[in-house]
């Protein structure tokens, strides 16, 4: 955190001082928790459905914050604002022009980007300190956060910008304006917020709208929504694909018995041979779409490669593939779910329980903010994964569609079931399943499915089904 007086922190915001020093200095971190406040540091109230950040000013103050961001007063030292969240924003736009060579590299993509961002951290981090997101911090408070996490040795912040509107991202580039902007690709993910793919392909855009001539828009040359935004940008163009001719590329690919990726990775740099430490044949796309970023802003070849071989996932409940001591393997990818991800996930547990025909395991909870479409995605996915070979799939509540379309595929003979929440479903696993077996657990965030995983990964072999 660069230090930021209470008077500068007033007038980036337009707010006005109650109960502080002007003079007063912030030196620490910037937390919207109270329970993360310490000695220097500065405490954002931010009104939210439940919990209003105003009502913990005083424990952020008795816990050492210099001053709180609030839009009334509050029983500690303030700065009173309009909005905290604008405010916040507006805290992290004063702070990273003061950065001295400090390289911005964004990400967007309906999916895939935390994954994306994590090595990104990885590999930038071999040319000096390095700051990504924590988590899936992309919208108007994690982002700022992330950003007012940096100080004058940062030498890299690597920002996720995440969307579910037009003009969303156009703001967060007001906030930290991308050098370097990668766009993964555009899928389903909150089509029910953008009506249409190609209204997310023009909301994703404006990452690559928002970079410099100078700068470099590292595009997925598989996807054609994504691909074609190279007329939206006057920056350079670097394309990575799998299936395409791009200028980075991924052959040769295939996994191992953990469902990690190894593949030959062609660049103008040079081509290697690649394993991937990570889980799932997707990450060999992310680890293209890194690459050919990183080979752009300079960082040699083989620091390049020896990072992507060595990073390990650094967020929670993300293609995290956790061996029991009795062989039965968790797949834990619950933090967040669309019809692509799943179909990726799904084929990672395929991968898994193909090579000694281990039983698999869906548990499937409900992919949010899909719109009108969102039955028929589910129905989809169901079939996608009953075809796939998919053993036992376990739908929870509104994801019961899934369930559906995996017993309408002719022939398969695995079992589908709904069950009505989590603890359903981790009753179900935790009583039939068997040692060896391999049980995915996928759904978006708000599902908190991610607690099956963790019962599962908890419980010992004697607990479950014989």
């Amino acid at each position: 955190m660069i230090r930021l007086t209470l008077a500068e922190i007033a007038g980036a915001t337009g707010g006005r001082l109650h109960n502080a020093d002007a003079d007063q200095i912030v030196t620490s971190t910037v937390v919207v928790d109270s329970r993360l406040a310490e000695p220097g540091s500065l405490f954002v109230c931010v009104p939210g459905d439940h919990v209003d950040g105003h009502d913990f000013a005083r424990a952020a103050s008795d816990a050492g914050a210099v001053v709180a961001l609030a839009q009334r007063e509050v029983d500690a030292a303030a700065v009173i604002v309009d909005d905290t969240v604008v405010a916040l924003g507006q805290l992290a736009a004063l702070v990273l022009p003061r950065l001295r060579d400090c390289h911005v590299v964004g990400v967007t993509g309906s999916s895939g980007k935390t994954s994306t961002k994590d090595l990104l951290g990885e590999v930038y981090a071999r040319r000096g300190p390095a700051v990504a997101p924590i988590g899936s911090f992309n919208n108007e408070v994690g982002f700022p956060l992330t950003v007012l996490r940096c100080d004058q040795t940062t030498r890299t912040l690597v920002s996720e910008y995440g969307a579910r509107g037009r003009g969303h991202i156009a703001y967060l580039c007001t906030i930290a304006r991308p050098s370097t902007a990668l766009v993964l690709n555009v899928g389903a993910a909150h089509l029910g917020e953008f009506g249409s793919r190609e209204a997310i392909a023009e909301a994703k855009g404006e990452l690559v709208e928002a970079l410099p001539a100078d700068g470099a828009a590292v595009l997925n040359a598989d996807d054609p929504l994504v691909r074609a935004m190279r007329s939206r940008t006057a920056a350079a163009v670097v394309t990575f694909g799998i299936d395409s001719d791009a200028d980075v590329r991924v052959t040769d690919l295939t996994e191992d018995d953990l469902a990690r990726p190894r593949f030959t990775l062609r660049t103008p740099a040079g081509d290697a041979t690649l394993q991937l430490r990570l889980h799932g044949r997707h990450q060999a796309a992310n680890a293209a779409a890194v690459a050919a970023a990183a080979l752009h802003d300079g960082i040699p070849f083989g620091d390049v490669v020896g990072a992507l071989e060595n990073a390990t996932a650094r967020s929670a409940h993300r293609m995290a593939v956790i061996e029991r001591p009795d062989g039965l393997v968790v797949i834990d990818d619950a933090y967040n779910a669309n019809p692509e991800s799943t179909r990726a996930a799904v084929d990672a547990l395929v991968r898994l329980s193909a090579p000694q025909r281990r039983r698999s395991w869906a548990v499937l909870g409900e992919m949010r903010e899909l719109g009108d479409d969102a039955r028929q995605l589910h129905l989809d996915v169901g079939s996608y994964a009953a075809t796939a070979g998919v053993d036992e799939i376990v739908a929870i509540g509104a994801a019961a569609p899934i369930a559906a379309g995996a017993t309408a595929v002719s022939g398969w003979s695995g079992r589908a079931r709904v069950v009505d929440d989590p603890a359903a479903a981790t009753e179900v696993v935790l009583d039939e399943t068997r040692s060896r077996d391999v049980v995915l657990v996928k759904a978006s965030n708000s599902i908190q499915a991610w607690s099956v995983a963790e019962a599962l990964v908890a419980a010992t072999s004697a607990e479950v089904g014989a």
